[in-house]
């Protein structure tokens, strides 16, 4: 107890500096002469609820700062692109000059010759308050912080905190954004179109379903850690609309509530009765600078491929003996799961499930 009670004063101290140089820092850099200017009257104002309670955005914001891809894809869904940006993952240092070959996914959809680079401001959930500061932002979009970050933050900008990584947020959050930057109607547009793309593919996929309707749907980086994803995860909802049966060793219920649970290797050929396997690889231990979508595929999947490839009990699986186990990066899914994401992820299933050509023999 003694400890604590020292403790929790020398963090408030530091909390209470932080602040104060903050507070100094933005004075210092908001001038009257370089204001960033609202271009709207006081009177166009709205109020908007997120996880830390409500904050009041004016006008049309022009200058936005985003922490975090899905809330860059949430953004980029809205056809508007951000001046400042940080990653959950040191993919880049330095600007974003080249958005395309540095972005895993969406930085395709950043490109603009005539644009000024975009900031990098550090990591989503530790961004480098001074290079925000800099930036003279007039909304801020970020993830679940702390409270003493999100002070922080909103003395700089109006600040929205929104939930990330949970599908069942998409829609919220999307009608939030959109509610901040003036784009309610595109919104709505945008949620519906991927509603019709989900009703589309499952018309393609429904001879697919019909004779292979099982799917084992597993996440790992090299099979020392497995993950069984269910239904209601960012990555096994879609599979479960498509109208396949996400399938689970006995004792474990995938069903509308189960999100993730570990299994061990040991457990796999109690899966042998699923028809697909998909492996949702992952690697950043190794973690390399972002060039391009070949070369980010190739690192996060390679280990996992060449693991299951030379695994005994791996290949001892039905599936892996017809060839029907299928890699995907998980970034696709799990850290885009909007309306961008849902597209891609939709694209690389069509791909690799509707082709038999595109199955990977690894026997």
């Amino acid at each position: 107890m003694a400890i604590q009670k020292l403790v929790s004063p020398v963090r408030a101290m530091r909390r209470l500096t932080l602040v104060i140089t903050t507070a100094f820092a933005i004075a210092a850099c908001r001038s009257p002469s370089n204001l960033p200017l609202n271009n709207a009257a006081s009177t166009n104002c709205r109020t908007i609820a997120h996880i830390t309670g409500e904050t009041e955005i004016c006008g049309q914001p022009q200058r936005i700062v985003v922490l975090g891809p899905f809330l860059l894809e949430l953004l980029l869904a809205l056809d508007i692109q951000p001046i400042g940006y940080g990653d959950y993952a040191e993919f880049h240092r330095g600007p974003y000059t080249d958005p395309s070959q540095q972005i895993p996914y969406l930085g395709v959809r950043m490109v603009s010759p005539t644009a000024d680079p975009i900031a990098n401001v550090g990591l989503a959930h530790s961004p480098s308050i001074e290079a925000i500061i800099k930036l003279q932002p007039d909304l801020i979009l970020g993830g679940e912080f702390d409270g003493s970050t999100y002070e922080i933050l909103s003395q700089i900008a109006p600040t929205l905190l929104l939930p990330d990584y949970s599908r069942e947020h998409v829609e919220p959050t999307l009608r939030a954004i959109a509610q901040a930057v003036n784009r309610t109607e595109q919104a709505e547009q945008s949620l519906v179109q991927t509603q019709q793309q989900i009703a589309a593919a499952r018309e393609l996929f429904a001879t697919l379903v019909d004779t292979h309707p099982q799917v084992a749907l597993l996440s790992s980086s090299d099979l020392q850690d497995i993950g069984l994803a269910g239904p209601n995860t960012p990555c096994g909802w879609l599979i479960d609309s498509l109208g396949f049966q996400l399938v689970s060793p006995p004792g474990i219920t995938n069903n509308k509530t189960v999100i993730h649970a570990p299994i061990s290797l040991e457990t796999l050929p109690q899966l042998n009765d699923a028809d697909l396997v998909i492996l949702l690889g992952y690697n950043f231990s190794d973690l390399r600078q972002f060039q391009g979508m070949d070369r980010f595929e190739e690192q996060q999947l390679s280990n996992l491929r060449q693991t299951w490839a030379k695994n005994e009990i791996a290949q001892s699986l039905d599936v892996s003996k017809t060839g029907r186990i299928y890699f995907m990066p998980i970034y696709l899914c799990r850290g885009l799961p909007g309306p961008i994401g849902t597209e891609l992820y939709l694209n690389e299933l069509k791909q690799q499930l509707l082709s038999p050509y595109k199955s990977f023999l690894l026997y």
